[in-house]
């Protein structure tokens, strides 16, 4: 997998790469991150990317010549699968999403900033737009690493143990069961006994059951689809 981000403030977003999970996947090879500043590719020597809207109104808006210029280019080098821009009003991130993008092979991300960008890039260009919720950020550069780490953790062997992914929580529209380590008695408070008793095919149906039981409780919407 290649992801190619676009953004206003690329260094805002190279920390959360440089460690953890998806520091190890790009290590491994498994994924490629590449981060294109978009005032590279401004037209003046001010490195202009935004100006007012026509109409009026208060906020700056991301022109489209820069976008189209850097777009252009990274479409000249290779094919994308997707083209994704991180926006309040776009489709809501879930674990299906995740599920889904987590199969393809070269993305690009574009992050609005200010009050967002020329409807013309949205509508020659993005083939899908989503918000991480239903807020308003500073730009969609948190949105996009979130977007991110959903996806890279998802990619076979970059987890240590490839099956832990599929028992996360919403995974089959579920919240994942609640979990114990050790020591099987800390003050009193025990671990329940089916834990350790060593019967898997009980162990099993006791998560199964308790994983039905906390989604019914705390998130009944779920179970609705």
């Amino acid at each position: 997998m290649r992801l190619d981000i676009i953004s206003v403030v690329p260094d805002l977003m190279r920390s959360p790469f440089e460690a953890s999970i998806m520091k190890r996947a790009i290590e491994k090879g498994l994924v490629e991150v590449h981060f294109h500043d978009l005032r590279d590719y401004s037209s003046n020597n001010y490195k202009q990317i935004d100006d007012y809207q026509f109409g009026g109104g208060a906020g700056m808006v991301m022109m489209v010549e820069p976008i189209d210029k850097c777009i252009t280019k990274l479409k000249s080098e290779r094919d994308y699968d997707e083209l994704i821009y991180m926006t309040p009003d776009g489709e809501t991130l879930n674990q299906g999403m995740a599920n889904t993008l987590s199969l393809k092979g070269n993305m690009i991300i574009l992050c609005g900033h200010y009050k967002g960008v020329d409807q013309r890039v949205r509508d020659h260009f993005i083939t899908k737009e989503i918000s991480i919720g239903d807020y308003v950020l500073s730009g969609g550069e948190l949105g996009a690493i979130i977007l991110c780490d959903a996806l890279i953790r998802l990619i076979p062997g970059v987890l240590g143990n490839e099956t832990s992914a599929l028992t996360d929580s919403f995974q089959d529209n579920l919240l994942a069961p609640p979990i114990y380590t050790r020591p099987a008695d800390y003050k009193g408070w025990k671990v329940p006994e089916i834990l350790t008793s060593g019967n898997t095919p009980k162990i099993e149906e006791w998560r199964e059951d308790q994983a039905l039981q906390r989604t019914q409780e705390r998130r009944p919407d779920l179970l609705e689809d």
